[in-house]
């Protein structure tokens, strides 16, 4: 008798024994499930949204430059308090960022083949004097990229040889550039027509967006390298 309730005992002991093993397993198929779930489910719905983040191109431009292009985005100032900004080929050539902006005409030198920058500078066309404005036009090379952003005043102390100056570089605008009108342009040095690559706004009470300012002009677009 006593063998028989060993028996017994030892039954009992291996079915709950196996019992709870097969409950425990199935448990942990269940979370196992699960979690293999919610790890498909975050990797699709990471996949949706690599797939319609819109692509990011040079500057923050809208669409890719096609090959042999400069990509180029830039600002002109707000009022007199944010200065301009110039982008080329995803490199900041000229913020306020940077610190190397000023009243008057921000201008960016850039090799035209290599897209390497040569200069920037800022010439104060309100308190300043024009005659080395005239002179660093005088002396750009053929072949150099020409960015310019006006930041607070960019006119006043222009004359009519540094507006010719200008124009010789592919400027439409700069012949009636007026007080703080804000005025974004790029050209270049031996360019041959006038350039696509230039916005113009007015001071104009009526229409400013700022107390004695227009609303800033931005231009973004792609500038041909220049070839031997």
């Amino acid at each position: 008798m006593r063998f028989l309730s060993s028996a017994a005992k030892l039954v009992v002991a291996v079915a709950v024994f196996l019992l709870t093993f097969y409950v425990i397993s199935q448990v942990f198929e269940i979370k196992m499930d699960a979690s293999l779930g919610n790890l498909f489910a975050r990797s699709a719905l990471d996949a949706v949204v690599r797939s319609t983040k819109p692509p990011r191109y040079k500057c923050g431009i809208s669409k890719a430059c096609p090959e042999k292009h400069f990509a180029f985005k830039m600002a002109s100032g707000a009022a007199n308090v944010v200065g301009p900004k110039i982008c080329l080929e995803d490199n900041v050539l000229m913020s306020g960022v940077k610190n190397n902006v000023g009243r008057g005409i921000n201008v960016a030198l850039v090799n035209g083949k290599t897209g390497e920058l040569i200069d920037t500078r800022y010439f104060d066309m309100w308190g300043g004097n024009v005659a080395p404005f005239i002179e660093f036009l005088k002396a750009i090379q053929d072949g150099t990229i020409v960015l310019m952003g006006t930041y607070d005043d960019g006119a006043t102390k222009l004359n009519d040889e540094a507006r010719r100056l200008i124009a010789e570089l592919g400027s439409t605008s700069i012949t009636h550039l007026g007080f703080r009108d804000n005025w974004v342009f790029c050209g270049g040095k031996g360019i041959k027509t006038k350039s696509p690559f230039e916005q113009h706004i007015k001071n104009n009470k009526d229409t400013n967006k700022y107390e004695g300012w227009p609303e800033v002009v931005e231009m973004e677009g792609c500038i041909p390298q220049k070839q031997d």
